[in-house]
């Protein structure tokens, strides 16, 4: 061994080269090809220590005559450096006997002693600080052995926050206990290594050579902890035992219990054996310190840190209103009323004073609530589990008295009557109690029918002999009588049981001498998308694996190069990654690898520097300079002084508890959800009684125990069960027939008894849901989501409610929360998803739709508020939380094909398919992995049985009391249950009875020549008809072409062409048909495409091809005027609801060169116009329903939409991707009709809740359909008595009427109208009659009339003036708006017009371009000018419409294209009928070239043609 002498002189070796690598830690030696360690004192001391001897190979000669041998022949030395009051030599003979001498009085070179030495007192010499206070006197005058620590350190107290020491018999070291009896020599006279055969507390067994003692958790823990490995000879398997606490909490003796380190020397006793409050200190002997624990400055700082409050005592008195600052108490503690002191708030209330004035025991609670126990101070109430759970919650310990009278729940304590636990815990092959109490003599019976293993497994008889082990041990396979029929390749060679051949090589051993394991090649690893491959290896581990702290891979590679592990808060951090306690920093040995614990700045810098810091907790000297650590449990604040509770909670919540964390000061506590019970390790959570497994495997249904392994075939089916659910308060399985087409039932209780639920049914999943009572199924060749309620007696398919119809793309799996009113479904289309929505349907929303490929199958986990699934492509099970967020995927190589998936407490259970095998793991790591159940076939659907995971809740419905079936709800809708319809039923208006309609109300369908009228009643069968229902069948009087239906009472309004017949109609018993009662309109080669009737005043409102606009004309009198509802192109539907005075109709309107649609409502005289919706495609089929307040109709596209008419509250109805050709609407109750293949016809209906159903389907061609009802035409308004006093047309508005005058004529006064002088040739009167004006002046950009109406609707009529002079006439020659004859007829004539536009300003385009934004057109600004305005299209706003609003919509189509589509639909009308209807097909076709509109008027006008 060298001396290091640095620049003083020269050294010589011992012949022996000591090794000082690992695993010796300094200042220890390690021996030559030896692991054995020995301390510097044991070198050349006559001893042979090292097994070869090599520590007694000194040296008996210098070679060199010039150096001084050491007289322990460890080495030589210079003789220059011999007295010159530095030890050089081990034994420093080189500084004895040297003469003395005094030191001159003015040395300028004084001693100075190395950093790991102290000056003797007399200055003479430097001792090794390691031979301060060893017994023995190195310094000459002996000061190395004076003022040393005569009292060692002991006791709970200090043994829990520091290591108990050992006192040397010399009596001046203490040293570690943990290194008495530990081989190596720590005392100078060796009494530490003495007496070591009688085992102590920290010598409990010593290691077979006899150089080693340890304590005996060691043995048999995997670890060789003795040199000759004699620690880990003869083991058994790990014998179970409790786990440690986790820092920073202590264990106390004797007891699995863990307590804060703040419980220590707080008053109260928390051990069971109370040693927290034994050897507590009182005083301290280092006056720089203060009852040990504090430093100096929190003594008299107002605050008691001594449990005696020692250091308050003798401080200055000082009054609240001397003290310059009110006094502040830390995070933890509340100031006393008199504002002296701080206590803490754990100690208020506690039955004691601990304010002087008392304060802290005011206002305390007297009264407990319900279930809580007082404590017999009064001052504390606690929860009824806290009461005799082996920890003192009461000051006075009265909740820890009398506690042999076993509380609920608590059948036999154990571990010193710390623990208590239910009876269901006994002997259930789980330890439960730290001692294992709760295991021992156990005797388990086993029901009738069973096979007592020889493990204490219970199993059904008819397993026995079967070939395949089901006891943990096998022993259901031994003494058989002859063996199972199995293949020899599928057989264990030395033993009776059979083999699937997905089981060998599979990674678990099968066979008990593990032949199935054996000459196993495994292929190359191909990591899947979601795993990390271990280096070159066959192995693939998943990436949540990769750096967790824990090697996972055989190479242990997943934990290299990984990010430096960050120490805990209270341990030092060596530069070289580990964690040491911050007493073994800077205390002259060097314990971190890289030796950065050890530095210049340990005593140059330390923490008695005057500049080291004020800290909070403690100050630790560090190479680096004085820093503050805290306590274990508390974190440094930014300042690095302050410290802070750590809350474990939320940084590591799984890590630390499995349920409920919850932070305390410095530490932490683990708690259970209600119903489970605390496990020893004070982290894992358990249920009273033993989860069941319920799990399909081919067509056997098991019942297997999870804690005991009892395994329980309940019943064997001829099909596979692929899905399987049960309802726990009913003990009933409930499973998937296929063969059968059927869901099945079986009494858990007595297997015989049996059932069919529903049949006829094709189902993919099913699902319970116990608060409700029904039973969920999923249908994925259809795409829906169905539901029937449980009962005893088999009921049709008819009988269940569509739950969810459409939007479902290959729906495969479903879980129900029931307590929540929602389900989960996924979907396995062209975009795998997981959604959700309310059990009723409603509030659907997507959760997950990325890291999925094929989810199968779906669990919830009840504790933590997650969705979990199993994918069949990517191989793995995966996990969300319910807002889609927090996706956790687990891809394990043991599970190639995962089918089903169940979650409980913290395990996750799936089957594997192709390993026929079910597995089970943590269900955060997927680690821990298990093997729960092995059987021949391919085990599928799995379920886990707890009354737990069926929570009892209220249920809603039991207060609903729905006729039928009622579905839950989510809380967001404002309900928590619904009532639905079985097929053919309706819900009635008072949303819980389901009824058929009325025999009054009744639809009708109008072809080209007849009316058929079938009732509503009909719909009650609920299958669907391949025909139509009997029916009424009404031949069309003289018509062949109709286009247009409306109803009024008992008359019907019927056009055809350009005509509009009153047709009367008798009762439904009558065998009358149509009868003719007149024509209102009649217009020559015109076409009508929307008409309404008024049934109050019995005007018609309509619009026409020709006329696009919205026009009334009179029953009696045929007066006729139009609303000028803007630039209208075509009117494709009219609503009217007279007795709110309300008009809607759905068009496409005109607007800067751009189609729109638009659902517009106005009053019934055409003012206050207002558009509701734009989105729609080609609305059509407009109804108004809920008295007038709100509007439905048909799109194109297969939406049927709805809003109020004050244009709140948009909703959607998607009835299907077919074209919906006509809408109505009656008793709540929507009817629509769709175009299918080969000219059939489709007639749907649905209440709008529940999703669609098919009437019947029929070949006839069908126009439009109506619904009438007694309640649909009622109510009045202010035109119903006399016309409103009108003399031609009342129009009715809310809450009153205006009087029109027909066309011809002009108002008098407010109800009078009179004719007016015809127009000369080549004028046009103003819509006001006040004037005739030129007909070149319409609509050439400035304003003649006084009512401006020679300027409106130009945009249209002007581009067919641009062509053509439309002059519409009466047959006898008058103008339209002439006086018309008793009986109007209308013809219309074309004239050509020259190419040019009249009054068309020629640069109009170029001002759209540069003053509009293009998103605009040019007008003259009203009462005329030279300037132009921008008229800006729909969706823009602003003086250049270069603003944009809301509701921006689409059919972009050019102004010119537009206008010669429009002229080639008016020439349309000279030709001949057939030819007339045919051009028009054409003319929509082109106008909308990109949608359904053409499809939609060629099926609803033209279908027979």
């Amino acid at each position: 061994m060298a001396t290091d002498t640095g620049t003083l002189g020269s050294t010589v070796s011992p012949s022996v080269n000591f090794r000082t690598e690992q695993p010796c830690i300094s200042p220890s030696i390690l021996c030559p090809d030896s692991t054995l360690c020995i301390e510097p004192a044991q070198i050349c001391d006559g001893k042979k220590d090292c097994p070869d001897g090599s520590d007694e190979k000194c040296v008996k000669k210098c070679p060199d005559d010039r150096d001084f041998l050491c007289k322990d022949r460890r080495g030589c030395v210079s003789k220059s450096l011999v007295c010159d009051g530095l030890s050089h030599c081990q034994d420093r003979s080189d500084e004895l006997n040297c003469p003395s001498a005094a030191a001159p009085a003015a040395q300028d070179d004084v001693l100075q002693c190395h950093r790991n030495a102290k000056m003797c007192s007399d200055g003479t010499e430097c001792v090794l600080l390691s031979h301060v206070c060893d017994g023995e006197k190195d310094c000459m005058d002996g000061s190395d052995e004076e003022g040393c620590q005569n009292t060692c350190k002991r006791g709970l107290v200090f043994c829990l926050m520091l290591p108990c020491e050992f006192q040397c018999a010399h009596g001046k070291m203490c040293i570690p206990e943990v290194q008495v009896c530990d081989g190596r020599f720590q005392c100078q006279d060796h009494s530490d290594e003495s007496d070591c055969q009688k085992p102590i507390k920290s010598c409990e067994h010593r290691c077979a050579d006899g150089k080693r003692c340890i304590p005996k958790k060691f043995l048999c823990d995997g670890e060789k902890d003795c040199v000759d490995g004699s620690d880990e000879v003869g083991c058994k398997s790990p014998v179970f035992t409790a786990s440690p606490c986790v820092a920073p909490s202590v264990l106390c003796p004797g007891s699995s219990l863990c307590i804060s380190q703040n419980q220590l020397c707080d008053g109260q006793r928390d051990c069971p054996d109370g040693s927290d409050e034994n050897d507590c200190a009182v005083h301290c002997v280092n006056p720089n310190c203060y009852a040990c624990f504090f430093s100096p400055y929190l003594v008299c700082d107002g605050r008691r840190h001594c449990q005696d409050g020692s250091d308050e005592l003798n401080c200055p008195t000082e009054t609240l209103s001397t003290r310059s600052t009110p006094l502040k108490c830390r995070i933890g503690f509340k100031l006393c009323d008199d504002g002296l002191e701080c206590v803490m708030y754990s100690h208020l209330c506690d039955g004691e004073k601990d304010c002087k004035d008392g304060s802290d025991e005011e206002g305390c609670a007297i009264q407990c609530k319900a279930g809580e126990f007082q404590c017999s101070h009064g001052k504390k109430c606690l929860p009824q589990e806290r009461v005799c759970d082996g920890q003192n919650d009461c000051l006075d310990r009265s909740d820890e008295t009398d506690c042999s009278v076993m509380i609920e729940g608590c059948h036999q304590r154990c571990d010193n009557n710390t623990r208590c636990i239910p009876k269901s815990f006994l002997c259930d092959g789980e330890r439960d109690c730290a001692d294992g109490s709760d295991e021992e003599n156990c005797l388990v019976s086993c029901a009738d029918h069973q096979y007592r293993c020889v493990s204490g497994q219970c199993v059904s008889e008819a397993l026995r002999c079967d070939g395949y082990a089901d006891c943990s041990d096998g022993s259901d396979e031994l003494h058989c009588s002859r063996p199972p029929r199995c293949l020899t390749q599928l057989r264990c060679p030395h033993t009776h049981e059979c083999l699937q051949k997905e089981w060998l090589c599979d990674g678990e051993d099968d066979c008990q001498d593990g032949s199935d394991e054996k000459n196993c090649n495994a292929p190359p690893a191909k990591c899947l998308k979601f795993q990390w491959q271990c280096g070159d290896s066959i192995q693939c581990v998943p990436l949540s694996w990769r750096c967790d702290g824990r090697k996972d891979c055989y190479n242990g590679i997943d934990e290299e190069k990984c990010s430096q592990k960050i120490c805990p808060s209270h341990l030092y951090q060596c530069g070289s990654g580990e964690c040491v306690d911050t007493n073994l920093v800077c205390n002259g040995v060097t314990n971190c690898a890289d030796g950065s614990d050890e530095g210049v700045n340990c005593v140059q810098h330390s923490c008695s520097s005057p500049s080291a810091p004020l800290c909070d907790h403690s100050c630790v000297s560090t190479p680096y300079g004085p820093k503050c650590y805290c306590a274990a449990g508390f974190r440094l604040m930014s300042r690095a002084t302050h410290c802070v509770d750590i809350d474990e909670c939320t940084t590591t919540p799984h890590a630390v508890c499995n349920h409920i964390c919850r932070n305390t000061r410095g530490s932490y506590s683990c708690h259970c959800h209600p119903g489970f019970y605390l496990e020893p390790d004070n982290k894992s959570c358990k249920t009273k009684d033993e989860p069941l497994l319920l799990a399909s495997v081919q067509s056997d249904l098991f019942l297997l125990g999870v804690h005991s392994g009892t395994l329980r075939l309940l019943t064997s089916t001829s099909r596979p069960a692929f899905s399987l659910d049960y309802h726990w308060v009913q003990q009933r399985i409930y499973w998937l027939s296929t063969d059968y087409q059927s869901i099945r039932w079986v009494d858990m209780r007595n297997p015989d008894k049996r059932g069919n639920l529903v049949k006829g049914v094709k189902s993919d999943f099913i699902a319970v849901d116990w608060v409700g009572k029904n039973l969920y199924w999923v249908d994925g060749l259809v795409g829906q989501i169905l539901a029937v309620k449980l009962s005893n007696a088999t009921v049709r398919s008819q009988d269940c409610t569509v739950v969810l119809g459409e939007d479902l793309e290959q729906p495969s799996s479903l879980v129900l929360l029931p307590h929540k009113g929602l389900m989960l479904w996924s979907e396995i289309g062209s975009t795998p998803q997981i959604k959700q929505s309310g059990m009723d349907g409603s509030e659907r929303k997507v959760v997950v739709s990325h890291s999925l490929s094929w989810p199968v199958s779906l669990a919830y986990d009840l504790l933590d508020n997650r969705v979990y699934w199993a994918d069949e492509k990517l191989r793995c099970i995966g996990s969300a939380s319910l807002d889609g967020g927090n996706i956790k995927i687990i891809q394990l190589a043991e599970t190639p094909n995962p089918f089903s998936v169940v979650v409980f407490n913290d395990r996750v259970f799936w089957s594997d398919t192709k390993r026929r095998v079910i597995r089970s793991a943590d269900k955060n790591t997927g680690k821990d992995q298990k093997v729960v159940l092995k059987r021949p076939g391919q085990p599928f659907g799995l379920k886990l049985m707890h009354a737990l995971s069926q929570p009892a809740v209220p249920s809603p419905c039991d207060h609903l009391r729905c006729s039928h079936i009622c579905l839950l709800a989510p809380p967001v809708t404002g309900r928590s249950a619904v009532c639905r319809c079985p097929k053919g039923l309706l819900l009635s208006k008072d949303n819980i009875t389901c009824s058929r309609p009325r025999d009054s109300s009744f639809i009708l369908l109008l072809s080209q020549n007849t009316i058929y009228q079938v009732t509503c009643f009909v719909v009650m069968d609920g299958i669907a008809l391949k025909k139509m229902p009997n029916s009424r069948v009404l031949a069309l009087p003289d018509i062949n072409e109709a286009m247009g239906l409306d109803i009024s009472t008992q008359e019907l309004y019927v056009a055809y062409a350009g005509s509009v017949d009153v047709l009367k109609m008798g009762s439904y018993r009558s065998r009358q048909g149509l009868t003719p009662a007149g024509q209102v309109l009649k217009l020559k080669d015109d076409s009508v495409t929307a008409l309404a009737i008024d049934w109050v005043t019995s005007n018609l409102y309509w619009s026409s091809s020709s006329r696009p606009n919205i026009h009334v004309t009179s029953r009696n009198g045929g007066y006729t005027t139009s609303l000028l509802q803007g630039s209208l192109t075509l009117a494709t539907s009219i609503a009217l609801h007279p007795s709110s005075g309300r008009l809607c109709y759905t068009a496409v309107v005109m607007a800067g060169g751009k189609s729109l649609t638009e659902v517009v409502c106005a009053w019934m005289d055409g003012r206050n116009k207002a558009v509701l919706w734009g989105k729609s495609r080609v609305p059509n089929s407009l109804v108004f329903v809920n008295n007038g307040t709100r509007i439905y109709w048909a799109d194109t596209d297969g939406v049927i939409s709805s809003i109020g008419v004050d244009g709140l509250g948009y909703k959607q109805f998607k009835a299907g991707p077919d074209l919906i050709m006509s809408l109505t609407i009656t008793e709540n109750i929507l009817f629509w009709v769709t175009q299918g293949k080969g000219k059939i016809l489709f007639l749907w209906f649905s209440d709008g809740l529940q999703p669609k159903q098919l009437w019947f389907e029929t070949k006839t061609s069908v126009v439009e359909i109506r619904a009438h009802s007694n309640d649909t035409q009622s109510g009045s308004n202010s035109c119903s008595k006399n016309n409103g006093g009108c003399v031609h047309l009342c129009l009715a508005y809310p809450g009153g009427r205006m009087c029109k005058c027909g066309r011809g004529f002009y108002t008098l006064n407010v109800t009078t109208c009179a004719p007016i002088t015809s127009c000369a040739p080549g004028e046009e009167s103003c819509f006001d009659r006040s004037q005739c004006i030129s007909r070149s002046k319409f609509c050439d950009g400035q304003v003649d009339c006084l009512d401006q109406s020679d300027e409106q609707d130009c945009e249209f009529s002007t581009r067919i003036k641009k062509q053509y002079s439309v002059n519409l006439v009466y047959t006898d020659g008058h103008p339209l708006d002439s006086v018309p004859p008793a009986s109007p007829s209308f013809k219309m004539t074309t004239t050509s017009l020259p190419p040019e536009g009249r009054g068309i300003s020629p640069n109009l385009s170029a001002c759209r371009e540069s003053q509009c934004n293009n998103h605009g057109n040019c007008v003259t600004p009203p009462g005329g000018g030279t300037d132009l305005l921008c008229n800006c299209d729909l969706g823009y706003k602003g003086d250049s419409c270069g603003e944009t609003v809301n509701g921006a919509l689409g059919l972009p189509l050019t102004l010119s294209v537009l206008a010669v589509l429009i002229g080639l639909a008016i020439l349309a009308f000279v030709l001949a009928k057939y030819q007339q209807r045919k051009r028009k097909q054409r003319s929509y076709t082109n106008l909308f070239p990109t949608d359904n509109f053409s499809n939609f008027y060629l099926t609803r006008r033209e279908y027979n043609l």
